[in-house]
């Protein structure tokens, strides 16, 4: 088994804007959101057979069909070159309720561990729900799941340039 990366949290700072940003409506106090981040575990496999990291919620939420919550998960994860980490929904959810990562599947580039946002792993989910069922997350439960994955490059591949943004910053720099 290949040992290709280390998850770590993110600095409280960080952890306290994404969180403003995201649920500035539910004005979390200072003290509400330590508790929060503090209580915040790393990912980990459920049984050594597992191929996915669990993330767990750092808050409680009721997602309605339809409706979109983005979740700052307060994880940053320092990968290995020439890999990267697929995140998607944890496969109870989206079999039961459709719940649906708004990239569909997200890209964690080993480069985004030096981002100004500290390589702050977010995850934007849907209840895609076809059948009216509303999605209950208490706070620990497995919402999403990520997996290390190798990749290749072309031969010709000159790619030199170094990130320094978050989520869709590569793409101005074509």
């Amino acid at each position: 088994m290949n040992r290709v990366g280390e998850f770590e949290k993110v600095s409280f700072e960080q952890f306290r804007i994404a969180m403003d940003d995201a649920f500035h409506d539910i004005g979390y106090t200072e003290d509400e959101l330590r508790e929060i981040w503090e209580a915040i575990p790393l990912p980990v496999r459920a049984t050594s057979g597992s191929a996915g990291y669990d993330f767990k919620s750092p808050i409680p939420f009721i997602l309605q069909p339809g409706k979109t919550i983005k979740i700052p998960t307060g994880i940053r994860v320092k990968i290995e070159d020439g890999w990267w980490l697929g995140c998607l929904p944890r496969s109870g959810l989206g079999f039961k309720y459709r719940i649906q990562l708004n990239n569909t599947m997200g890209v964690i580039d080993s480069d985004y561990y030096y981002s100004d946002n500290e390589g702050h792993i977010f995850v934007k989910i849907t209840n895609d729900s076809n059948e009216g069922k509303t999605v209950t997350v208490k706070q620990g439960d497995g919402f999403a799941q990520a997996i290390f994955i190798p990749y290749g490059i072309t031969y010709s591949d000159d790619a030199s340039t170094v990130r320094n943004g978050g989520m869709g910053s590569t793409d101005a720099k074509r």
